[in-house]
C-alpha cells in the first residue's frame, strides 16, 4: 500500500506513540543537545527559524530529507483521532491508524483536523484581533505577486467564519511536496519584507499563523477533497482564560 511517515513535531522529550510510522522530530534543534529524536537541523533545513515558523521547520525537514508514499504532520500534544490504540502519558487513546490513512486517501486528497468555527468573527477579523495586522497584509501582497491565481481563494478564506488550524495534515507525499514548495515560497517572501524584531515571542510565530490560513487557500484553489477528522489534545486547556483573552483582544480591554 505504500510507506507512511507522520512526523510528530516536538521541542522537548515527550511520550510518543510506539509505532514505526509515527516519527518524533526535534524541531528547532539547531545548536541544541539531542533529546533522542531525529533532529530538523540536518541536510536541507530551516531549523534556526523555528521560533518564527513553529512546527513548519519539521514539515520542511521531512519533505526535503525523507522519502515515503504518504506524509503527515502532527504535534506532540495533538493527534488525529483514530482506531490505533496507544498509551501516551499513561492514558490509552485512539490515533489515526495506517489502515485508516490508506482507506481515507483512496477517496480523499488530504486529511485535515476538524475546522475551528468563530461564528461571530471572520477569519480576517479574528486574525486582526489576535495578531499584528502586518503579517496578514504582507502575506496578501506576496501571494498576489507570486501566485495571483490564488487570490480568489485567499479572499474567500478571509471572509469565512471557520478554518483548519494547527498545520496538521496527512496526504500522499507528492501532494505534500507541492504544497510545501508553494507554502515556503510565499512565507520566504513575506519574511524578506517583515520586521518582527520588536514583536513578542508569541507574535514572532507569525509564519506558523499565516501557514494555517494559507493551507485552506491551497485546498480551495486546487479543489482538494478533504476528510475532516477529529483531533485529540493531550493536555488540559484553560477555556476560561482563552475566552477572556479573546474578548480582551476583540474589545481592546486593558
Amino acid at each position: 500500500m505504500g510507506d507512511i511517515k507522520i512526523f510528530i513535531a516536538t521541542h522537548k522529550k515527550y511520550d510518543v506513540p510506539n509505532l514505526d510510522y509515527y516519527i518524533p522530530v526535534h524541531v528547532g534543534a539547531s545548536g541544541k543537545e539531542s533529546i533522542g529524536y531525529v533532529k530538523d537541523d540536518t541536510g536541507d533545513n530551516i531549523s534556526q527559524k523555528n521560533p518564527f515558523y513553529c512546527e513548519l521547520t519539521g514539515q520542511y525537514w521531512g519533505i526535503k530529507n525523507t522519502n515515503s508514499d504518504y506524509f503527515g504532520l502532527v504535534h506532540y500534544r495533538r493527534y488525529f483521532c483514530g482506531n490505533e490504540k496507544v498509551i501516551i502519558n499513561g492514558k490509552k487513546i485512539g490515533i489515526l491508524s495506517s489502515k485508516e490513512i490508506y482507506d481515507y486517501l483512496e477517496k480523499n486528497d488530504i486529511l485535515l483536523p476538524k475546522k475551528r468555527h468563530y461564528y461571530i468573527e471572520t477569519n480576517k477579523s479574528q486574525y486582526l484581533h489576535a495578531h499584528h495586522k502586518e503579517g496578514l497584509v504582507e502575506c496578501e501582497k506576496s501571494l498576489n505577486k507570486l501566485f495571483p491565481e490564488y487570490m480568489p481563494s485567499w479572499k474567500k478564506m478571509l471572509n469565512k467564519r471557520s478554518g483548519h488550524r494547527f498545520n496538521m495534515f496527512v496526504s500522499k507525499t507528492e501532494l505534500a511536496s507541492k504544497y510545501s514548495d508553494w507554502l515556503f515560497t510565499i512565507l520566504g517572501d513575506v519574511e524578506s519584507k517583515l520586521d518582527i524584531s520588536s514583536w513578542s515571542k508569541n507574535e514572532q510565530r507569525v509564519y506558523g499563523f499565516l501557514a494555517e490560513r494559507l493551507l485552506d487557500v491551497y485546498v480551495d484553489h486546487n479543489n482538494l477533497k478533504v476528510k475532516n477528522i477529529k483531533y485529540k489534545f493531550l493536555e488540559k486547556q484553560n477555556w476560561i482564560k482563552k475566552g477572556y483573552n479573546f474578548l480582551k483582544r476583540k474589545f481592546n480591554l486593558s
